[in-house]
């Protein structure tokens, strides 16, 4: 079983920062694949930014050049360094892991790929 808890969300304004956490509770952590989701009032969840086992990683077009994932598998946790934030960033942010026994090598942008998630933290982007 792994558990995940995000932490940093936040309110801030249009052009500010904010550095999101996730806690990841388990076994084998560098074996995983993990990404940041987020979700916006009324819209399907989306990929963000992902992390594979071998440190390969995958960002949206939106988040290009503004976030950075980052992944410490000594210390199992998973960041998401965010500048540059607009009005369009808000949502509820998840972390999330694949993780099947195997190493997770793959890209995997789509939500039914990941079977950890966490309970996610509110970001909020004023303008």
């Amino acid at each position: 079983q792994v558990q995940l808890v995000e932490s940093g969300g936040g309110s801030v304004q249009a052009g500010g920062s904010l550095r999101l956490s996730c806690a990841v509770g388990g076994y084998a952590y560098n074996q995983y694949c993990m990404g940041w989701f987020r979700q916006a009032p009324g819209k399907e969840r989306e990929g963000v930014a992902i992390i594979n086992s071998l440190g390969r990683i995958r960002y949206a077009d939106s988040a290009k050049g503004r976030f950075t994932i980052s992944k410490d598998n000594a210390k199992n946790t998973l960041s998401l360094q965010m500048n540059s934030l607009e009005p369009e960033d808000t949502g509820m942010y998840y972390c999330a892991a694949r993780y099947s026994g195997a190493i997770c090598v793959g890209l995997y942008f789509a939500t039914l790929e990941y079977n950890y998630w966490g309970q996610g933290t509110q970001v909020t982007v004023s303008s």
